[in-house]
């Protein structure tokens, strides 16, 4: 009736008289529809509620420590003579505790470029990895994503040590085939435990020619795109899926990362694999060796084994009472002694323990060469 009223004499320029005789309305109501602004409406004074005298002293409660539960300030005011419900009190302190917590961190969209930054992490399987000799053994999945394509790459490996992650990220990088400007690492004890990049870090750095970004302490936020990438790792590929040893475990990472770098990524609506190809035109990663192998000086004692990773693996007894620098890879271990260069031993590396991995130009009683056979230690 309101509009109706209005139309009338702001479109049809109708009198008043001619609009109630029309309408069949008062002169007055006609002359208070006309002068309202807004469609009248029902309404009275509001009756208050229970809660309101127990507002302030919500606020105060809150001011004083904004961590204290809705429950914890409801007993406390029912002990004060408050008798209403839950329900009205909780979001009530739910709607004003916002007012007196420190203010939340926000986040705004980031944009990368190519090439620019590449994420860098661990993520352990959730069971053990099997490394033959009927043992299993814990390891860690070295992992790393660039950001702006999206490509991912990750290398299993059996410590947290330095050589060992380094050597995971250094296979990811060669994997990738590309020199990102800079790596992002959280506080990591073998990348930067106390915030500052390790030595063993910064050679590596240096010997790549890349930047590094230590994030600030518990901040999963600044790497969320490798976070959500461990989680597709426990959701896709773990389930169902069983492995006969730690090669074949790399093995099956390697086509399972494959094929999800091949497939339509949500966010960045391409296929991370197209534009892993443009990173490797802008900034391709080359033919870098980057050295990441253990090293240690050891005398060879007149038992001709050395100690490396829980096992004992065999050296030329020639070379007994010579001082010898064992280098340990992913893949190998080998002896060269030091004064002359020459070979003392090379051996498989093992990750299964407490084995005796002798090479049979090593044993005296053995004529046959060029395999390597182990046995257990007694």
């Amino acid at each position: 009736m309101w509009a109706e009223v209005r139309r009338m004499k702001r479109v049809e320029r109708l009198s008043g008289r001619e609009i109630c005789k029309r309408t069949g309305l008062a002169r007055d109501t006609v002359a208070r529809l006309l002068a309202a602004e807004q469609p009248p409406k029902y309404s009275r004074a509001p009756a208050g509620s229970i809660l309101d005298p127990f507002k302030d002293w919500i606020c105060e409660q809150l001011r004083a420590d904004a961590t204290v539960t809705a429950q914890r300030l409801r007993e406390d005011a029912v002990e004060l003579g408050y008798a209403g419900g839950k329900t009205i009190f909780d979001e009530y302190v739910r709607e004003v505790r916002p007012r007196f917590e420190p203010p939340k961190r926000t986040y705004q969209r980031t944009v990368y470029r190519p090439v620019e930054l590449a994420q860098c992490d661990l993520w352990e399987p959730s069971e053990h990895v099997p490394v033959g000799w009927g043992q299993t053994r814990r390891g860690y999945v070295v992992t790393t994503q660039l950001c702006w394509s999206r490509a991912f790459a990750g290398t299993l490996v059996f410590s947290k040590e330095a050589p060992d992650i380094l050597a995971g990220l250094a296979r990811n990088l060669r994997r990738l085939g590309v020199r990102p400007e800079k790596l992002v690492w959280d506080r990591e004890s073998a990348i930067a435990g106390r915030g500052k990049p390790t030595a063993a870090f910064l050679a590596f750095c240096g010997q790549l020619q890349v930047g590094w970004v230590i994030l600030a302490v518990a901040d999963p936020e600044a790497k969320g795109q490798l976070e959500r990438q461990h989680d597709y790792l426990e959701k896709n590929f773990e389930p169902r899926r069983s492995f006969a040893n730690h090669l074949d475990f790399q093995d099956q990472l390697d086509a399972w990362s494959e094929k999800a770098n091949g497939r339509q990524h949500r966010t960045i609506r391409a296929v991370p694999a197209d534009r892993l190809a443009e990173e490797r035109q802008r900034s391709p990663l080359g033919d870098v060796r980057v050295d990441t192998d253990r090293r240690a000086v050891v005398r060879v004692p007149q038992q001709p084994l050395i100690r490396v990773d829980r096992n004992d693996y065999s050296v030329d007894p020639a070379f007994a009472g010579r001082r010898v620098e064992v280098r340990v890879s992913q893949t190998l271990v080998t002896a060269v002694v030091l004064d002359t260069g020459e070979l003392a031993a090379q051996h498989q590396r093992v990750f299964a323990g407490h084995q005796t991995i002798i090479d049979p130009k090593h044993h005296p009683s053995s004529a046959v060469g060029g395999c390597t056979e182990s046995r257990n230690r007694p």
